[in-house]
Order: structure tokens, then C-alpha cells, then sequence
């Protein structure tokens, strides 16, 4: 069912991977009135084509957002890559959004977003939860858990060393795949209402041990997990040639796993775009190529 299909769908990063599956999704479910928001309009002639309106939404120039925002009934705020500025950029777009008029909001968060120091990048999306929140308006949270793609930046790198360092105490991560995440924010924003916090995950936690298992199934080559305390992780990660803060921000996301924070497997994929998520081990083996197979 599709409810808003009727109203005025604004998603704002349409240029991006994400936001454009979410367009296309809103097409191919019958939404009438779809605008793509990017920083760049030029990117986006094909789903003009297609009857989609472009407007251009820039979070970083917040007086150019009244009329980014204009006649919008529900807007899918897909957080941003401005790591460090993301909380100005979207408080300043959910405040634009009251000001229009907006009736509801979702917004892609990510597991256990929360305002400890330990969070990681977890810290800016807690708070524009927050700013969110506090507009009064209506909501959908979606706590998107750790992408499936995330794997293919250094998995022919592990595949080829034999080697994949983790965290002492991994307990899982619920990977889901890029376009089911994005299927399913189509999907609240077509359908959702009231206020509420979900986390959008794939089918099952994968341990670190049972990522290394899959890397060697799919490929045929030897792959351990060795698993490591944080700061020895971090290191080896610096060493590597990763930027300081980067490193830090990926070994906060496995020790949330540790935690258990990852291992969360809900049903919100299936409920909101209306299919099964992909387990890893079908992404992974669709992706054989770049594991090095």
C-alpha cells in the first residue's frame, strides 16, 4: 500500500547511489509527485526524463532551502558525507522543512546513534534525531546498519593476504545491501506514519569469523580472522595508510559489534519495500570480481 503516492515526495542527495534508487523505487510504486533535491541539478537530466522535478538543495547554503522545501508534503533526508558539518547541514534542512510546511520526515540514521564519545559517527546522527524530534513534526528513523559494499574497500586486499583483522569479542554485524536500505526509505516515505525509530538490516549477523569463512568459500583461498584489541586495530589501520580520524571512526563501528549493537536483525526491509533483504553471501558472491575471484 502506498498512501502518499499522491503527495509532493522530495528526496533530498538524489544524486547520489542511494538517493537515486530511492527515486527510481518511488516511480516503480506509482508516486505522482517526485522531486530529486542535489547540489547538483546537471547530474540529474535522466530522471527529469522521466517526469521527476529537480530542484536544487544545498544544506550548506541554509537561505536557499525555503524554496528548496516549497509545497513538499513528506521529504527523505538522506544524511550527507559532510563528516564534521553534518549536524549544521541537517539541522539546518529539518528546520526548513517545519518552516515549509513538511508534514513528515525520514531521515537514514545508523545503529545506536547516540551522544557518547565512544560513537564514532554515530554522534551527528543522534543529534539531527534529535533536531528532528524536537520539530514537532512527524517521523521515520531509519538506523541503517553497516552496508553490504562496505566489505568490496578491502576485500581483495583480505582475500590476498589470507587475513581479516577484527575486534577481540566480534559479535556480528546485520549487513544490508545499499539498495535494500534505499528501497526501504522509498518505502517509508510512501508509507509511513506517526513517529518512530527503526533499524534497517539484513537477514543475519555475520561474525567476523564467518566473513572470513565466506571470503574463502566464494574465492577458494585461504582467509583467518585474526582478532585484535582496539587500539592494535587502529594502529594497524593507521599504518596502513588510512587518515587518523577515519580509522577511528571504523574501529568505533566494530566495537559497537562488540557491543552488540550490529547484531540487531529486524524485519523493517522486508515491511517497508516489501521484499527480503539480500543476505551477504548472495552480494558477496554477485560481487566474486571484486574479492579478487
Amino acid at each position: 500500500m502506498s498512501q502518499f503516492k499522491d503527495q509532493t515526495l522530495l528526496v533530498t542527495g538524489a544524486s547520489g547511489h542511494f538517493g537515486r534508487i530511492a527515486v527510481e523505487e518511488l516511480l516503480a510504486r506509482g508516486a505522482t509527485k517526485v522531486i530529486a533535491g542535489t547540489r547538483d541539478p546537471a547530474k540529474l537530466g535522466e530522471l527529469k526524463a522521466k517526469g521527476v522535478e529537480i530542484r536544487k538543495v544545498d544544506f550548506d547554503d541554509a537561505g536557499s532551502l525555503g524554496a528548496a522545501f516549497a509545497g513538499v508534503d513528506r521529504v527523505l533526508i538522506i544524511s550527507t558525507d559532510g563528516i564534521g558539518k553534518r549536524v549544521a547541514q541537517q539541522t539546518a534542512a529539518v528546520s526548513a522543512a517545519k518552516a515549509a510546511g513538511v508534514k513528515h520526515i525520514v531521515y537514514t540514521s545508523a545503529p545506536a546513534a547516540r551522544p557518547n564519545a565512544d560513537a564514532g559517527l554515530g554522534v551527528e546522527h543522534f543529534w539531527t534525531e534529535v533536531a528532528i524530534a524536537n520539530s514537532g513534526l512527524d517521523f521515520t528513523i531509519l538506523r541503517d546498519h553497516m552496508y553490504a559494499e562496505n566489505n568490496l574497500a578491502d576485500a581483495a586486499h583480505v582475500v590476498a593476504s589470507g587475513q581479516l583483522f577484527g575486534l577481540i569479542g566480534d559479535r556480528g554485524t546485520a549487513y544490508v545491501t545499499r539498495a535494500d536500505a534505499a528501497r526501504t526509505a522509498a518505502g517509508a516515505l510512501l508509507t509511513a506514519e506517526g513517529k518512530s525509530i527503526d533499524d534497517v538490516t539484513g537477514p543475519a549477523a555475520i561474525t567476523n569469523v564467518e566473513r572470513a569463512a565466506l571470503y574463502s568459500k566464494i574465492t577458494g583461498k585461504p582467509v583467518t580472522s585474526i582478532a585484535l584489541p582496539p587500539a592494535d586495530l587502529k594502529a594497524g589501520m593507521v599504518a596502513a595508510g588510512l587518515p587518523e580520524g577515519f580509522a577511528g571512526a571504523l574501529v568505533a563501528f566494530q566495537v559497537d559489534a562488540v557491543l552488540g549493537f550490529h547484531g540487531v536483525v529486524t524485519d523493517i526491509v522486508e515491511r517497508y519495500s516489501g521484499r527480503k533483504p539480500q543476505a551477504l553471501e548472495s552480494f558477496l558472491t554477485e560481487n566474486r570480481a571484486a574479492l579478487g575471484a
